[in-house]
Formats: C-alpha cells, sequence, structure tokens
C-alpha cells in the first residue's frame, strides 16, 4: 500500500503512525538537505514531539538547492512528505511513519522559492545537512571568499547558488519586512558546527552587504550541536523490506536503534521543546562533540577504507573480519582515546565500547562505500586533528599513519582482488593521480598540502607513512594490519 495522508489509517498493525492531525500543522523549520540521516534524526524528534501533542507549529519544509534535490522533491511529495522508519535492531526491528514533514520547496536555478519559504514570518528555524564538506572552507578551516560559488553569490546576491546566499538574501527581505531573523541550525558533523554555519553566512554577507552581515552576526543565533544516528544509504535491499511489510515508500530510511542530539540553546527566535524528544540541552557541546566525532567519525575511516580495498561491503562485515576489528580497537586505544575527555560520566573507553557494538550491527548495512565518500574533508575533519595532537603530545601515531596509507592505497581506484573502486571523492580525479603516483614514490602522497598542510614537515610522520605504503604495495593490506599488531 503506498503511504499517504489517506492510508495511514489502513497500515499494517505493526507499523507506528502519526497520531496527530497532519492537516492541522504549520510550518516553523525550512529544512535544506532532505538526505536519510534528516529524515532518520532531526524529523524523527520533531515527530515524536508531535506524537506528545507538542510543536505542532514547527512542521519541516524540506529544501535544497542542486539539481538532482528535484528527485527527492517528487518522491517525497508524492506521498504527501511521509517516510518510513526502520530500525534495525540485532535482535528485533521496528516500524513507524514519521509526519512532521509538510511540504517541498521548488528547485529552483536562483532558488527564488527557497528565499520565498525562508523569509515567511512563521519560519524561526533553517536547518542544514549539505555535508562536511559544503561549507566553503579553506584547509586551514577559514572561509573561503574565493571559492567560485561564493564569488557569483556576492556579485548576484538577489540569485544565489547556494544555500547560505539563500539564507542571505531571505535574512535581508526579513529585515526589510521588520521581522525577526531566524535561527541557523547546522546538523552536520563539525566540530563547532553552529560557528561554522555563522562564519559561512556572516563572511558571505560581508562580500555584498556588510551591513547586512553585521545585523546577521548581532541578532541571528547560530547554536552549536551534535548529531548521531547510523542511517545508511538507501537501497535495493532496504526498498524491498519496506515492500515486504506491505508498504510502498520509493524513500523509505533504516536506522539502528540508538540516536543522540546535544543542542546548545541558543534560539534567537523560538525553538520546540527538544528535550522533550530526548535530546541534551547544554553549554558544553563540545565535549559531546569531540568524544563522538573522534571515536565514531575517525573510527569510520580507520575502517572504511581498509574495508573498501578488501571488498568488504559494510561496517559490520568490517567489524566481522578479526584482523580488521583487531586494527580498529589498538588504533583507537592507543592513539585516538589519549585525546578524548570523558563527558557527564561517561568515559572514553566505555564509549569505545559502545561503538564497536554499533559498528557490528549485522543489520545496519552501512557500506563501506558510503563512510568512505568525501575522504578529502572526512580525514581532514575527523583524522587529522587527532594526529596532530599526537605529534604535538609526543604520543603514538604509527596507526594514524598507516590509516593515511590505507586511504592512499584505496583512492588507487581498485581492490586488492582486481575490481574498481568507482570515484567516491569530490576531488578524486586529483586523488587518484596523486595515488596511482604515490606507489612508486608514496612522498607524492603527503606533498598534497590542501590535504595534509604541514604535516608533510614531520619526519616521523612521513617516514612511518611511506613505510606502510610501501608495505602495502609489497605485498598487501593484511600484511601492514598484521605488522601493526604485532607492534
Amino acid at each position: 500500500m503506498k503511504i499517504s495522508n489517506k492510508t495511514l489509517g489502513a497500515m499494517p498493525a505493526e507499523v507506528s503512525v502519526p497520531s496527530y492531525d497532519r492537516s492541522s500543522l504549520t510550518p516553523g523549520i525550512v529544512h535544506i538537505g532532505l538526505g536519510n540521516f534528516h529524515r532518520g534524526h532531526q524529523a524523527w524528534y520533531l515527530h515524536r514531539l508531535m506524537q506528545q501533542g507538542l510543536a505542532h507549529d514547527w512542521a519541516i519544509i524540506g529544501a535544497g538547492v542542486r539539481p538532482g534535490d528535484a528527485v527527492m522533491r517528487e518522491r517525497l511529495l508524492a506521498q504527501d512528505c511521509l517516510t518510513t522508519l526502520v530500525e534495525l535492531d540485532p535482535d528485533s526491528s521496528s516500524v513507524e511513519i514519521v509526519g512532521s514533514m509538510i511540504d517541498f520547496v521548488e528547485i529552483a536555478p536562483s532558488n527564488g522559492p527557497l528565499i520565498a519559504a525562508m523569509s515567511d514570518p512563521r519560519i524561526r528555524i533553517v536547518s542544514l545537512t549539505v555535508t562536511e564538506g559544503g561549507y566553503y572552507r579553506t584547509e586551514a578551516g577559514a572561509f573561503d571568499a574565493d571559492h567560485p560559488d561564493i564569488q557569483h553569490d556576492a556579485a548576484h546576491p538577489d540569485r544565489p547558488v547556494t544555500a547560505f546566499g539563500a539564507m542571505i538574501a531571505a535574512y535581508r527581505a526579513r529585515r526589510a519586512a521588520g521581522l525577526k531573523p531566524f535561527t541557523g541550525q547546522c546538523c552536520d558533523n563539525l566540530q563547532a558546527n553552529g560557528s561554522v554555519l555563522k562564519q559561512t553566512v556572516v563572511g558571505l554577507a560581508r562580500l555584498s552587504d556588510p551591513d547586512l552581515a553585521q545585523w546577521i552576526n548581532e541578532h541571528a543565533s547560530f547554536p552549536e550541536a551534535m548529531v548521531d544516528c547510523i542511517v545508511p544509504a538507501t537501497g535495493d535491499a532496504e526498498l524491498a523490506f519496506v515492500r515486504n511489510l506491505g508498504i510502498e515508500d520509493s524513500a523509505p530510511v533504516t536506522h539502528e536503534n540508538y540516536r543522540q542530539w546535544v543542542i546548545e540553546d541558543n534560539f534567537c527566535a523560538g525553538r520546540p521543546p527538544w528535550e522533550e524528544a530526548g535530546a541534551t540541552l547544554t553549554d558544553d557541546v563540545h565535549s559531546y562533540e569531540s568524544m563522538k566525532i573522534r571515536i565514531l567519525n575517525a573510527g569510520h575511516q580507520v575502517l572504511a577504507n581498509v574495508g573498501e580495498v578488501l571488498g568488504l561491503e559494510t561496517i559490520a562485515d568490517c567489524m566481522a573480519d578479526p584482523l580488521v576489528a583487531s586494527f580498529f580497537h589498538k588504533v583507537q586505544t592507543e592513539e585516538i582515546l589519549p585525546y578524548v575527555d570523558a563527558v557527564e560520566g561517561i568515559e572514553p573507553l566505555d564509549y569505545l565500547t559502545l561503538i564497536e557494538k554499533r559498528f557490528a550491527n549485522p543489520k545496519i548495512r552501512d557500506t563501506t562505500r558510503r563512510v568512505a565518500f568525501d575522504g578529502s574533508s572526512r580525514h581532514t575533519g575527523f583524522v587529522l586533528p587527532i594526529l596532530r595532537d599526537a605529534i604535538a603530545k609526543d604520543g603514538k601515531f604509527s596507526g594514524l599513519a598507516l590509516v593515511e596509507a590505507l586511504w592512499a592505497r584505496m583512492c588507487f581506484g581498485s581492490r586488492e582482488d582486481g575490481s574498481a573502486i568507482l570515484p567516491n571523492d569530490p576531488i578524486w580525479p586529483a586523488l587518484n593521480e596523486t595515488a596511482i603516483a604515490a606507489r612508486d614514490n608514496p612522498a607524492l602522497w603527503l606533498a598534497q598540502s590542501n590535504l595534509y598542510g604541514q604535516l608533510n614537515a614531520h619526519e616521523a610522520f612521513r617516514a612511518q607513512f611511506e613505510q606502510w605504503l610501501q608495505l602495502i604495495w609489497a605485498q598487501d593490506c593484511r600484511a601492514a594490519l598484521r605488522t601493526f599488531l604485532e607492534t
């Protein structure tokens, strides 16, 4: 049965459906970037509030700024913006239909419909999931004012191509109408993600309208947040699973039985009572996000690159491989955990135990390819900061050097069985060309200053990296893992 408002009452008995009247919902949030993570995380938290009779004036309007977003818009509008969520626990599963999203903005080249939606006085939060690499930052983390997209939006503020340019245009319209600004809420895996979003928005606004930039800087808010839930991409298996339940959903979402959302309580135009749905409101988001980003997100990169090269399809497959799992545990305990502080009584080693259990869940088919995507952002954002800490504090970093060598091996573009690894990074051509050259000259990989900065100048790190990459090519990845575990 195709999900829609009309068919909710006829869903199978084991499927939980909205108990609230969706026709009475009014919008309060525009969300840019309607991927699986948003629909399995933020949209779920809001749905949970609505199930309690709360936040009915905070419904979500979906949005996107890329032509490809029109595909998701068409799918969701065809089913009244409903989404089937399937929770996959190793011992059980549950299914619910989430109804907190009520519309999806038309995708247009100059983003006029999006600007109009964000200018609506009912909208008090604009949230985003546009990937870690989508915030126009330099290698050093500064605002990249020279990027062609940014230059376009600065020159044509009424016809922006970026989400941030569209936000600025809406801020301008709201100020002209005497309205308050909305809160900009980043839901991407970035340390200090609210500050990163503010840096991009205010930095871009300054290029075309310094007065508006000052107004945004003084009156808008950009709360820090940490988000966590493993939400795999939807493929044929997920579509078939939902069909076997008797539900026709062209965009279902599977997710693990764990969620966390830690939010700074800094909202200039109000907010839903997120804490009533299980979110943590705190002034110390950084400690939570540091633990999560270093153990979980960096840990994903420890596994995904070697998993791709070895042909291990999912993260759970990696954890089921004794050699790979042992490599993961040793790197974590010896080279990552020393640079993670405890949070609210949660010790880093206890959190690692939780992560290992979550990663090993065989029902979550989180592919190594998905996790390895955009390594140029994920290694620089998640792994290299730990490496810099280890170097600065004279700690161990041989395993982290091996992680980087395994990434270089993956970017070569083939697995050890000879099958091709298809392009999987926004800068894949450059990575692939360098990885091929680095097979004979490993130093070329670390010479990518846009990725490694001054790390290439550290003699001990450079020597360990080159040793690992040479061993990988002389023998294979498993030989490198065994050698590391024997040290």
